[in-house]
């Protein structure tokens, strides 16, 4: 890197907390600063990560001429407003996945991002992660052959409490956007896109998907069945069947974990270890920079295409399963 890279957190929840954790040990990058809509919690969380200065007002942080970029970690609902006022100052933008609440949303954002000529990119970091990469690696050279089905599974049991996030419909709660993003995400970089999609889920009293399950139909009956939910623990994990052999990314598959590929009845488990101290955000943070060092405005991994085509399948799932925030 030429330079530090000056970075900022919009918002002081959980995800964040673990995203500056990983700042501060990557390198090239700095945390600059924080900003939250309660001054306290922007300097508690600024303490906590030694960041340099802490704001209680997200404009204000904007106006702030050090900033390089900004990584969003609010809930889903305000991506795109938060998104729109951070290119709105020309700020780069980091923004937590799901990128935004539908296909309209997310189109918008790109638009303004190009308009702008500012960088922009959805933060889904198993993309970036070295196990994922491995896989999607495997894949692709076809020693293999060609994906015959795809199963994953994204679920854990949450405490019932319609105060929180989670199951709060004017925050985008349920466990389509917030987990089962992740195994139609997997299949959608493994598979491609597809429309030929059914689902079926269990909405709750608030009105939020509890648990879903998904079919994605491909050409040649090739399937990806997809679970996820926010009421029962599973195994997080992505198996995928292939003409010569098997892949299994072993739980939790969408963060740094280990993957077994099994052939002619042998199996073999790949280790992609990482620093301790650190969650693997930092892929993705250095992704970023180099994006920022090239002058690019659009990440070449976590393209703007691939976002349109993510929150399109979940628009469609959303549609079967009757789930309208």
């Amino acid at each position: 890197m030429t330079k530090e890279t000056n970075w900022a957190i919009l918002g002081c929840g959980k995800i964040a907390d673990k995203f500056a954790n990983d700042v501060e040990l990557t390198q090239g990058a700095h945390l600059y600063a924080v900003a939250s809509r309660n001054l306290d919690n922007a300097s508690a969380f600024k303490d906590t990560h030694n960041a340099t200065i802490a704001y209680g007002s997200y404009e204000e942080m904007l106006l702030d001429p050090k900033v390089d970029i900004v990584y969003i970690a609010t809930p889903h609902m305000f991506h795109k407003e938060q998104t729109l006022l951070c290119l709105t100052h020309k700020k780069a933008v980091l923004c937590e996945k799901a990128f935004a609440m539908n296909l309209e949303e997310v189109e918008e954002m790109i638009a303004f991002a190009k308009a702008q000529q500012t960088f922009l990119m959805e933060a889904l970091w198993t993309h970036f992660l070295p196990h994922y990469q491995f896989v999607l690696d495997t894949v692709k050279n076809g020693d293999l052959g060609k994906i015959k089905n795809l199963t994953a599974n994204f679920g854990f049991d949450a405490v019932y409490d319609v105060n929180t996030r989670l199951y709060n419909k004017s925050l985008g709660g349920g466990s389509l956007l917030d987990v089962g993003i992740y195994p139609v995400f997997a299949a959608l970089t493994l598979l491609g896109y597809t429309e030929n999609i059914s689902a079926w889920a269990l909405l709750g009293p608030t009105g939020v998907d509890h648990h879903c399950s998904m079919k994605l139909e491909y050409p040649n009956q090739v399937e990806a069945n997809l679970f996820s939910a926010i009421d029962e623990k599973t195994d997080t994990t992505c198996h995928i069947t292939l003409e010569h052999g098997e892949i299994l990314i072993n739980s939790r598959f969408h963060e740094p974990t280990n993957v077994t590929i099994i052939t002619n009845g042998t199996s073999k488990t790949y280790d992609f270890p990482i620093p301790e101290s650190v969650n693997g955000y930092h892929y993705e943070i250095l992704h970023c920079q180099k994006m920022l060092e090239s002058n690019k405005t659009e990440s070449d991994i976590m393209t703007f295409d691939k976002s349109k085509d993510l929150i399109k399948m979940l628009d469609t799932i959303r549609k079967n399963i009757g789930l309208v925030y």
